[in-house]
């Protein structure tokens, strides 16, 4: 009776698409929630820092992809890019994530934060007329990383997983 059922009801394929979409709500969520405590405290508090200047939260609005990059750009080519490309793209993800079902679980947790991540970021370019709201820099002595928020994070930590599925010996069945 097994196989007739669909592939979607099976409870590994099931329990795989609910942990996924667990890993993508939770980067969502977290990614909203701290961008909308920034924006409520930091802009009048202004930068905040913690740990001897290794963590820094600063208020910023960026136009841009991640620490800005595409900013300087024309503001239809940045909505062209950063929001209808973006969304397509997330939506392609999606179904790649979905429809494969045969991927070692380091990838699909890459995938998935990646989705978390950018899909929390097209929110912000929705919501917020175009740019991301971010908080966060991080610093060792003289040197800082950029300005980025909790997506920018997932997906940085998603693009290190991917790569590490690369790396990583697959086991013969």
């Amino acid at each position: 009776m097994e196989s007739l059922m669909p592939s979607v009801f099976r409870s590994t394929t099931l329990a795989r698409i609910l942990a996924l979409g667990a890993v993508i709500l939770l980067c969502v969520g977290v990614d909203q929630y701290t961008k909308r405590l920034a924006q409520a405290a930091l802009p009048a508090a202004g930068p905040l820092t913690f740990l001897y200047d290794t963590v820094t939260l600063v208020y910023a609005e960026n136009p841009g992809a991640f620490l800005g990059m595409g900013s300087h750009l024309a503001e239809p080519l940045r909505f062209l890019l950063f929001t209808v490309v973006a969304g397509m793209t997330l939506c392609l993800g999606g179904v790649i994530l979905l429809r494969t079902t045969v991927r070692p679980p380091l990838q699909d947790g890459g995938l998935a934060l990646i989705l978390g991540g950018g899909l929390g970021n097209l929110i912000d370019r929705i919501s917020q007329q175009g740019y991301v709201v971010d908080f966060l820099r991080l610093g060792i002595g003289p040197l800082h990383t950029g300005i980025f928020n909790i997506a920018d994070a997932a997906i940085t930590t998603g693009i290190i997983c991917l790569g590490l599925s690369a790396l990583w010996p697959r086991r013969k069945t």
